[in-house]
C-alpha cells in the first residue's frame, strides 16, 4: 500500500461543483463545494443547462480553493480524480475535461470514479470498512442495495424500478406546497405529526430487493385530490409523517432482510436521503436489534461533494486503474 497519498478530486455530477483534497483515503485534508440550490429552487429541480453554466464559471475557482485550503502544489499530489458518471452528461463533462486538463498539464494520472462508489467510500472517511458489506443507497436518482465482500467489489442485489426515493420526496414535497428541495422540507414536517394515513407499501415479488415508489407517491396524490373533492382539509404533517414512515418501513425492512441473508455484520448507508433523520433513526434501531455496525456519513457527507470521490479513488490509485485522454462524461455509467 502507498503512504501518504493525496489526491485533489472534482465533483460536478449534478448542481454541486466540488474539489477536495485526501490524504490516504480516509483523511480530509480540504473539501469545497459550491451549491446551485438557490439557482434552481425557482424551477422546482434542477436545469440541466443552467447547472453546466454554473459549473462552468465554478470549477477552475473551487479547485484553486481546495488546493490553497490544504496548503499543497500540484507537486504534492499523486494523482487527479473526477466523477465520471452517472450525473447530468453537461455537468459531469465540465469536470472530466477540468481533471483532464489539470492531469495533462501536471503529468498527473488520472482517475475516473462512479458517483456511486463515492457515496459508499464517504463512510470510510468516517470509519475504514470492513468486509463483507452491505450499503443502502439512498438518493435523488437512486434506490439499491449493493453487497461488497472487498474494496472495489459491488454486487447490486436490488434497485429502483421506478422513482428513486429522493425523486419520490420532492414530488410529494411539490404536492402538498413545499419547496424544493422536498426531502428536508418532509423530513422536519414529519417529526411535527404522527403518521395517521395508511398508505401502501410495494414489497413486490416475494425475496425481491428491489424497490418502488411511485404506487406511494401516486396515493398521496389520490389522498389529497379525494379529500378536496370532498371539501376536506388534511394536515400536510400528518401526510409528510405517513409517506416518510411508509418509505422508510420499506427501506429498513429490505436492507434488514438483505443484510441477514448475506451474513454481513457490517450495514452502510449513502445519498443524500441518508441526511433524513427518520430514515437514521429506523436504521439505527434496527441495526441495534440486529447486532450490525451501521455507518452513516455526517451530513455534509450525505450530499454530493468530492471527498468521497477522492476516498473511492485512493483504492483505484493503489490498483493503478488509470484513466487516459478518452475519459468521457457518461450519464448512465454502471457501477462494476
Amino acid at each position: 500500500m502507498r503512504k501518504n497519498t493525496m489526491i485533489l478530486a472534482v465533483e460536478t455530477s449534478c448542481d454541486e461543483t466540488a474539489a477536495a483534497v485526501i490524504r490516504n483515503g480516509d483523511t480530509i485534508v480540504s473539501s469545497i463545494i459550491a451549491s446551485q440550490m438557490e439557482s434552481h429552487k425557482r424551477f422546482g429541480g434542477v436545469v440541466p443547462e443552467i447547472a453546466s453554466r454554473h459549473h462552468v464559471e465554478q470549477i477552475t475557482l473551487i479547485m484553486e480553493e481546495a488546493m490553497t485550503e490544504a496548503d499543497v502544489t500540484f507537486a504534492d499530489l499523486d494523482a487527479i480524480a473526477v466523477t465520471e458518471g452517472p450525473g447530468l452528461v453537461g455537468a459531469l463533462l465540465v469536470g472530466v475535461n477540468a481533471a483532464k486538463a489539470v492531469a495533462f498539464a501536471h503529468d498527473l494520472p488520472l482517475i475516473g470514479v462512479h458517483h456511486i462508489a463515492g457515496h459508499i467510500y464517504a463512510n470510510h472517511l468516517v470509519e475504514p470498512l470492513t468486509f463483507p458489506l452491505m450499503t443502502l443507497v439512498v438518493s435523488g436518482g437512486h434506490t439499491e442495495l449493493i453487497y461488497m465482500k472487498e474494496h472495489g467489489s459491488y454486487e447490486l442485489i436490488g434497485e429502483t424500478r421506478d422513482d428513486a426515493v429522493g425523486e419520490a420526496y420532492d414530488k410529494v414535497a411539490r404536492t402538498i406546497g413545499l419547496p424544493y428541495p422536498g426531502g428536508p422540507h418532509i423530513d422536519k414536517l414529519a417529526q411535527t405529526a404522527e403518521a395517521e394515513i395508511d398508505l401502501p407499501r410495494a414489497w413486490l415479488e416475494e425475496g425481491s430487493y428491489d424497490f418502488s415508489f411511485s404506487g406511494l407517491k401516486s396515493s398521496v396524490i389520490n389522498t389529497l385530490h379525494n379529500a378536496r373533492q370532498k371539501e376536506k382539509e388534511i394536515d400536510p404533517a400528518v401526510i409528510a409523517a405517513s409517506f416518510q414512515e411508509a418509505v422508510c418501513d420499506v427501506l429498513v425492512t429490505k436492507t434488514r432482510r438483505a443484510a441477514k441473508e448475506y451474513g454481513v455484520k457490517r450495514l452502510l448507508v449513502a445519498g443524500g436521503v441518508a441526511a433524513n433523520s427518520g430514515l437514521r433513526t429506523a436504521l439505527e434501531t434496527a441495526a441495534e436489534e440486529d447486532g450490525l455496525q451501521l455507518t452513516i456519513p455526517p451530513l455534509p457527507l450525505c450530499t454530493d461533494n468530492a471527498a468521497m470521490i477522492g476516498s473511492a479513488a485512493h483504492f483505484l490509485l493503489e490498483k493503478e486503474a488509470f484513466a487516459d485522454d478518452r475519459l468521457n462524461g457518461v450519464p448512465g455509467l454502471m457501477l462494476k
